[in-house]
């Protein structure tokens, strides 16, 4: 299951979130997600666990915990598939 971390610290690894998420069970992989001509965190990253269970029990765990001085943002990940589009209005000039 792919979970959404947010509000991250600037000084928050990729180590650390395998770390934090570690307690709850396997983790795949960690990647935070970094500006790409700055290179500096944009302040939210992602975390792949195989198991919905122990991912689930992470994401109870830990949604709104403090880390590093910031409260962390920690649910499931959007699946990534289109988006329906809005209907646009027709203008009735």
């Amino acid at each position: 299951m792919n979970i959404y971390v947010g509000n991250l610290s600037e000084q928050i690894t990729e180590n650390h979130l395998k770390t934090i998420f570690g307690e709850y069970g396997e983790v795949e992989k960690a990647t935070i997600v970094s500006d790409r001509f700055s290179g500096r965190a944009k302040g939210f990253g992602f975390v792949e666990m195989p198991s919905n269970a122990e991912a689930d029990q992470a994401i109870k765990a830990l949604n709104r915990t403090v880390h590093q001085g910031k409260q962390l943002k920690v649910n499931h990940a959007d699946s990534g598939g289109k988006k329906p589009k809005k209907k646009l209005r027709k203008n009735r000039f």
